[in-house]
């Protein structure tokens, strides 16, 4: 076990990890710091970067403009610093290319080159006391231990693998975060091949399925009527305000799951007018030259799915009518989101690094873990360690904390004002237990 306890250990290198290093850098100086990234380097959804396809993000949301326009670590200084300044500004898009941001954040990654081991996954964690102490102890894949005084647990999202295909996952049926490197493996008998969500994700994944494989069937399945149009309207956007959290935040669970339903078409099961006029153009174009190998599959449940000898049978079951289907698929991809904290099925209880500390955390009345304004996790006991959820807390937080940029760097702010916040030495809190804790000293001594 290395004997440095760290002041802090931000657990995932993302967007949300990467926009609290910046804050940390910029305005508490980064000292006794460090960040683990499970992958071998700063590549942002490497299996998503399709041609053409953008961040549905206004380029000044980026990792720290809303809290230092003056950064050097701006999206616009990163185009001026490539030399593409003008060359964007002259492209007139109103979002950033998905790959343009994702070279954007390796940019910025690579000055906090020093502060992350990459390659490097948390598998667990515990408390442990040190010199009187309690602190945070982190196990790792090749079974380092790393201390801290405080954790930041900055994830990203589970992916959300409907039970009917969670035994079936393989070369054939993937997650959309496994996209490029398992379709260019698909072989060449593959003849058709399916969509399974009708999000943004899904129509970007149904052209780049259209363009890559003309000669294939392509086949689009999902539960609604088709694909709807996402809400921008500039008041519903107000989501992404960091007023609307305060506000969101008070609400009691009733009013917040009745809210979160109005205004789920803003980010969720739902697409841009572009993307959507794109895909139907295209469909209407092929068959002007007689082809008709676009097959969309609308108000369909999955029943069951089983693997056939070439893929995949899937059974539908019309959610009007009742009337049962089946399509035969030689690979079908999964645009089906992700899970935040939330109840199943849309979420999942806390993030999955804190199982071995489960009976510590502090759960609200769906049995969600609760976080406070600060996104801090007030543990069950008075001396614990500091730890902080850095994203997806949607269900306490609001949409804003939906895995998009809009407020990454308003919230690493937020985060880093606490950690600096003036606090108890442990020392003081060790000296303050009761005397009638035996079974809390036990329990984080084992």
């Amino acid at each position: 076990m290395t004997s440095n306890i760290y002041d802090l250990l931000g657990i995932g290198f993302g967007p949300s990890n990467l926009a609290l290093a910046i804050c940390l850098e910029e305005e508490a100086a980064l000292t006794n710091v460090r960040f683990i990234e499970g992958q071998e380097s700063a590549v942002w959804q490497k299996d998503m970067l399709l041609n053409g396809s953008d961040i549905q993000n206004n380029p000044i949301r980026d990792l720290v403009t809303l809290r230092n326009p003056k950064s050097h670590y701006t999206f616009i200084n990163y185009l001026k610093e490539n030399d593409r300044l003008l060359e964007y500004l002259n492209l007139g898009l109103e979002y950033p290319l998905r790959k343009e941001f994702s070279n954007y954040i390796e940019w910025v990654s690579a000055s906090f080159a020093p502060f992350v081991q990459y390659n490097t996954r948390a598998e667990s964690m515990n408390i442990r006391v040190i010199n009187q102490e309690y602190v945070w102890e982190v196990i790792c894949n090749d079974g380092e231990r790393l201390l801290a005084r405080s954790v930041v647990v900055g994830t990203g999202r589970t992916a959300n693998i409907p039970e009917v295909f969670a035994p079936l996952q393989g070369k054939n049926v993937f997650h959309l975060t496994k996209y490029l490197s398992h379709v260019s493996a698909l072989p060449y008998s593959c003849k058709k091949i399916g969509v399974l969500g009708a999000s943004q994700s899904a129509v970007e994944l149904l052209l780049d399925l259209m363009d890559r494989f003309p000669d294939k069937e392509i086949y689009s399945l999902q539960r609604g009527f088709g694909f709807r149009l996402k809400d921008t309207s500039p008041f519903s956007d107000r989501v992404y305000f960091p007023e609307f959290i305060d506000y969101f935040y008070g609400l009691s669970s009733a009013a917040k799951s009745n809210l979160s339903n109005q205004l789920r078409g803003t980010n969720y099961s739902s697409a841009d007018a572009d993307v959507i006029h794109q895909l139907y153009v295209r469909i209407y174009e092929e068959k002007l030259h007689g082809k008709n190998r676009f097959h969309l599959l609308t108000n369909q449940a999955i029943d069951s799915a089983t693997i056939s000898n070439d893929g995949i049978a899937v059974q539908l079951r019309e959610v009007n009518t009742g009337a049962s289907s089946s399509v035969e698929l030689n690979a079908l991809v999964l645009a089906t989101g992700f899970l935040d904290f939330s109840k199943a099925p849309r979420g999942e209880p806390y993030p999955r690094i804190l199982d071995s500390v489960s009976n510590l955390l502090p759960l609200d009345d769906n049995g969600v873990v609760a976080v406070s304004r600060d996104y801090s996790v007030i543990l069950k006991d008075p001396v614990s360690p500091r730890l902080f959820l850095n994203g997806l807390c949607e269900s306490s937080h609001g949409l804003g904390d939906a895995g998009s940029f809009s407020l990454v760097s308003l919230r690493a702010k937020v985060i880093t004002e606490s950690l600096l916040a003036p606090r108890l030495t442990r020392q003081t809190q060790v000296l303050n237990l009761a005397s009638d804790q035996p079974e809390l000293e036990a329990l984080l001594e084992e």
